[in-house]
């Protein structure tokens, strides 16, 4: 029977969802909005101690919450974080693979360390997680994947080449892993545009005010929302393999 006043097709309550880069952000914003519709959540960041916090936000609202510190662009800690997962709860139901990091610098600065840094991150360890969970899930009861990628992906961007390179292949997995854990999976990516998260007071105050979109400004964290909790559900049964914009009409 489905929470009062929650449409049934966004009620996650019996659901494992783990969220990884769950503990600020664009991810923080998700945490939330899976708990306040009875999600139970892993939340996975490097920070323990602000995975711990977030977990207890969840906890408030009644929900269990299971802590995780991992670096989700290392295979190792990857492998560690979904075993602490299975153990901690004996499922997942749906994964966000939302960790990701992309610096702004000219492209001939790159280093090769950094350079495998945005590359671990932001498709390496979302590969191991989603090839891994997936194969669980496809041999389960089924389950959704949601990628966080990004429109730098999609709309042609100067420096931030590895970034953009990276959240391309994010792109191809997932239209991949959509048809290779189908149809047991579903795997989406939203090809998010800027937001104005805690990243975003590194900005100039031109670039906070304004964008380079169709509506002219930056997205509300929370406007991330709806779209995750869409292809997280039954609502979208018939999605797969879609890249969704939410970016505020990038050209």
């Amino acid at each position: 029977m489905g929470k009062p006043g929650i449409d049934p097709l966004f009620d996650f309550a019996g659901k494992v969802v783990l969220v990884t880069g769950g503990s600020r952000g664009l991810g923080r914003q998700m945490v939330q909005a899976f708990a306040e519709r009875g999600a139970d959540i892993v939340i996975a960041s490097r920070k323990i101690d602000a995975c711990e916090e977030a977990a207890g936000a969840v906890r408030a609202l009644g929900r269990r919450a299971l802590a995780i510190g991992a670096h989700c662009g290392r295979w190792d800690q990857i492998d560690r974080l979904i075993e602490q997962a299975y153990d901690g709860f004996g499922r997942i139901d749906i994964l966000v693979n939302n960790a990701g990091m992309g610096p702004e610098m000219p492209s001939d600065e790159v280093d090769e360390a950094l350079y495998d840094s945005i590359l671990n991150l932001n498709l390496k360890g979302p590969f191991r997680l989603a090839s891994r969970i997936g194969k669980r899930m496809a041999e389960g009861d089924g389950g959704a994947i949601v990628n966080i990628s990004s429109i730098a992906s999609l709309v042609p961007m100067p420096r931030v080449v590895p970034y953009a390179a990276a959240k391309a292949g994010l792109n191809a997995m997932t239209v991949s892993l959509a048809r290779e854990y189908a149809p047991r999976v579903r795997v989406n990516a939203i090809c998010a545009g800027p937001f104005l998260t805690d990243i975003s007071r590194a900005w100039t105050e031109d670039m906070r005010e304004r964008a380079d979109n169709a509506l002219g400004r930056n997205g509300d964290p929370r406007e991330i929302v709806t779209s995750a909790l869409y292809l997280a559900s039954p609502a979208s049964s018939f999605t797969t393999g879609a890249l969704i914009r939410v970016d505020g009409g990038a050209a």
